[in-house]
């Protein structure tokens, strides 16, 4: 693998994992992708990464309504995500780090989260759980992963331990970044010493009026891509859950439901040199294919 951002780096190795309770049907034999890689889009920021035959989901919210935000896309089928290999959590905010959607996870599977997430995650029965710092490395199945650093505060509310946002990078065969939920800052041209082959990039917040300096709204996605040059970018971070208040009070019409369409046009005129691809909530795409 090559090396990581600058940082001090740890290195763990979680074994594999399988089997689960609750809401998770059984996965149909094959569903892994043994070579290369595939990403789906599931809304919002939950995405499932398998690469070289490890399965990855990445910050897990499930369900039709968390708190007051309620989800405009149906809900994922929840078959493809049994028994991931490990959970990615970029940070604690409610939109990102659901419980109760945690629960339809085995509790022996390896959680990688912001460092002071652990009692939180702990409360919830899991055993296995990893606090990662920037720079930090953790080595899941056939991949590595790498913390990276995210500009959004990440504490759940006013009274909870402080805890900052990440974004995550896994390395084998092709490099993916997933960036979480993050502003744009210069730093997105270290993320990686070499060209990422996929970034899953945020291109909006969750209505009108989210602050651009706290996520990155789609003229902010362009100006990341051209940082840090990936070969692919992804929009996630889009068109799933909404605040009810934005739908009947807004002044404005609604940047979060037109964001992707903005970025999309955008994006094109950085062909050929980062293509750019658009899932629905619910879409996958073959990264091998994708990337010719």
């Amino acid at each position: 693998m090559p090396a990581g951002p600058a940082g001090n780096q740890r290195e763990t190795t979680t074994n594999d994992v399988s089997e689960e309770a609750g809401a998770l049907s059984a996965a149909e034999p094959g569903d892994v992708v043994a070579c290369g890689g595939r990403v789906a889009f599931l809304g919002h920021a939950t995405t499932l990464i398998e690469l070289d035959g490890t399965r990855l989901v990445t910050d897990p919210v499930l369900r039709r309504q968390v708190g007051p935000l309620y989800r405009r896309v149906p809900q994922p089928l929840r078959g493809p995500l049994v028994d991931p290999d490990a959970i990615l959590i970029s940070h604690l905010h409610l939109d990102h780090y659901d419980p109760r959607s945690l629960r339809m996870f085995r509790r022996d599977t390896p959680v990688l989260a912001p460092v002071g997430a652990r009692l939180s995650l702990h409360w919830r029965g899991f055993r296995e759980i990893h606090e990662m710092a920037p720079g930090d490395v953790l080595r899941v199945g056939s991949v590595d992963i790498v913390a990276t650093p995210a500009r959004h505060r990440g504490t759940r509310h006013p009274l909870s331990a402080r805890t900052p946002s990440l974004g995550y990078v896994v390395s084998g065969s092709h490099s993916i970044y997933f960036a979480g939920d993050t502003g744009l800052f210069s730093g997105m041209a270290d993320i990686w010493p070499e060209r990422l082959d996929v970034a899953l990039l945020p291109v909006a917040g969750l209505g009108p009026w989210m602050p651009e300096h706290k996520h990155l709204s789609p003229r902010h996605a362009i100006a990341a891509m051209q940082l840090m040059d990936p070969r692919l970018v992804i929009p996630i971070h889009w068109g799933t859950y909404h605040l009810p208040g934005t739908v009947i009070m807004r002044m404005r019409r609604d940047l979060h439901r037109r964001a992707p369409y903005l970025f999309m046009v955008q994006a094109a005129t950085l062909e050929p040199q980062i293509h750019t691809v658009m899932l629905q909530p619910g879409e996958s795409l073959g990264i091998e294919d994708a990337l010719g």
